[in-house]
């Protein structure tokens, strides 16, 4: 019953990009949000199976992609597919970002340094001191939730 009823909201999806030592790494990821206005704060939670959640541990900041509607085969890389052993940015446009960091061609983003992480259980949370932004993506619906169930995980939940 519990996963029926949290299962259902239809929130926005995102794509976190990360970098540590020279690795670039990134995922699909449901649970994020804006979390605070002034200062602004977001914060994105990674599931702690991901190739990303690793490489994130390790990192001083993130870059969060707000996915559009039009975007699903973006997302489909992206949560298919696993950093461990598939190289997702040989295979999507981007270019480097704030920090270091793969900025994906086409998205709306923000960055941010990781102020602090949490547990959250399967996922860690990684709260975001906002930094930079860019807008590369014209205005219309966000990817929800509900868009991309037909997305097999690359780590089994």
């Amino acid at each position: 019953m519990i996963e029926r009823a949290i299962g259902w909201p239809d929130y926005p999806m995102t794509i976190v990009t990360t970098a540590h030592g020279g690795e670039f790494s990134g995922c699909l990821v449901g649970f994020g949000t804006q979390c605070s206005i002034h200062p602004p704060r977001w914060l994105a939670c990674i599931s702690k199976r991901n190739h990303t959640y690793r490489v994130a541990a390790l990192a001083q900041a993130l870059v969060v992609h707000l996915l559009h509607a039009d975007q699903h085969d973006l997302a489909a890389l992206f949560g298919h597919e696993t950093g461990d052993v598939t190289d997702k940015f040989a295979r999507c446009s981007w270019r480097e970002g704030p920090y270091g960091i793969p900025v994906l061609a086409g998205c709306n983003w923000v960055a941010g340094r990781i102020i602090e992480r949490f547990d959250l259980g399967d996922h860690g949370g990684h709260l975001l001191e906002l930094t930079d932004a860019g807008r590369e993506h014209d205005d219309g619906p966000q990817l929800g939730f509900q868009e991309v169930h037909d997305i097999q995980a690359g780590h089994p939940p």
